[in-house]
């Protein structure tokens, strides 16, 4: 190489490498101090969508987990105050049986009958104060409202929502009895030839289940659909079923109450072949009422004390079904928290993986660096002082 002063190509090769170890010394630096390999986009892009959508999974869980959480409260709320009734339903029985044994004096009003039926009054206006009193988080416990508890998995469809009545409490319904929704066939339309075929439910929480059969003339498309399945639920199911594109159908749209299918070969007339397999049920519909003791049974006499003491009987056996169904839909909560915290949980040690600085790389990359920058500054010395020789050859 000819000696020359035009261009120190030596330096310049050792700024260059300069530059690139202090970038990397700097990139290093910021993996140790965050504790994070990926702290820009420019880092690792791929790994920084992946890890984005990790913790978009990871929150949706974490307050899916916290919904239930929250459900199950409410729930444990209504079994609490409903223990207190059974114990106050134990001490009516007591009364009752006590004004029946014949030894007591006086009328339903006065004597020792009346002072027994001012007890019972006071345990029922208690019972009615429980009812109407019990709230959480300002919200009345015992209604017939449905309270929709969303959990879901971070994905656009991967929602449940769980559905609980608790129903109403005073001393006219004490307690409930089984749901009164009835199923019945999923209503469709006759559509010409090439048109939509269209299913339609009662409202957006009722459900379906049975067999659905689509009749499209030249094949037949059959789905066992489970019980408690929602429209939209039926669409997906419908849409990984290579069989139902096979069959010639398509969906056409979604709602929450419908869906509409249309033939992909246009002279098909589609029809609903199993209207009478295919049912809906009504869900969060008003549960079965419970034991009406303020009608009948406001005030207990000797003659009345037997039938009174049945109908307390059966508040009691009431209040138990009521206790069950409470008990079942705690259980269900529990069991989608403890699902949705446990997949936290994984999705937590697997954004780990993807985005923590793996200390020794990273340690070993900082002396590796902080070498190099020793080094590339030596040489850069070294490269600058040899164009002082050119100076000897012109003295």
């Amino acid at each position: 190489m000819a000696l020359s002063i035009l261009n120190n190509v030596a330096a310049l090769y050792a700024q260059n490498n300069i530059n690139s170890t202090q970038s990397g010394l700097q990139n290093t630096l910021e993996q140790l101090s965050s504790g994070s390999r990926i702290n820009s986009g420019a880092d690792d892009p791929s790994a920084l969508a992946v890890a984005n959508g990790l913790s978009a999974n990871q929150a949706a869980l974490t307050q899916s987990a916290t919904n239930a959480t929250e459900g199950i409260g409410m729930l444990q709320t209504a079994d609490g105050a409903l223990s207190q009734v059974t114990s106050l339903l134990n001490q009516a029985i007591t009364i009752a049986t006590e004004i029946g044994g014949g030894t007591l004096t006086g009328t339903t009003t006065s004597g020792q009958v009346g002072s027994a039926n001012q007890e019972y009054a006071n345990i029922l206006t208690q019972i009615n104060n429980i009812g109407s009193h019990t709230n959480y988080n300002s919200s009345a416990v015992f209604s017939d409202n449905t309270t929709q508890i969303a959990v879901s998995d971070g994905t656009s469809t991967g929602t449940s929502n769980y559905q609980d009545v608790v129903g109403a409490l005073t001393t006219s319904n004490i307690g409930s009895s089984q749901a009164t929704g009835v199923a019945s066939n999923v209503a469709s339309n006759t559509p010409a030839a090439g048109a939509a075929l269209t299913f339609s439910v009662g409202a957006a929480t009722t459900t379906v289940g049975g067999t659905l059969t689509i009749d499209g003339g030249s094949s037949t498309y059959n789905l066992t659909v489970a019980s408690g399945t929602t429209m939209a639920q039926l669409a997906g199911d419908l849409s990984n079923d290579s069989a139902f594109a096979a069959a010639g159908l398509n969906i056409s749209s979604v709602t929450s109450t419908s869906i509409s299918i249309t033939p992909t070969v246009g002279t098909q007339t589609l029809s609903n072949g199993s209207a009478g397999t295919f049912k809906q049920t009504p869900t969060g519909a008003t549960i079965g009422s419970g034991t009406d003791l303020a009608t009948t049974y406001s005030t207990i006499s000797a003659t009345t004390a037997t039938a009174a003491s049945q109908a307390i009987t059966n508040a009691i056996a009431s209040v138990a079904y009521q206790r069950g169904t409470i008990g079942a839909d705690i259980n269900q909560l529990s069991s989608a928290a403890s699902v949705a915290s446990a997949e936290q949980v994984n999705l937590a040690s697997a954004q780990n993986a993807v985005t923590a600085t793996d200390y020794g790389q990273a340690a070993s990359n900082l002396s590796k660096f902080q070498i190099l920058s020793q080094t590339g500054i030596s040489a850069l010395a070294q490269a600058n002082s040899v164009q002082q020789e050119v100076l000897k050859l012109l003295q």
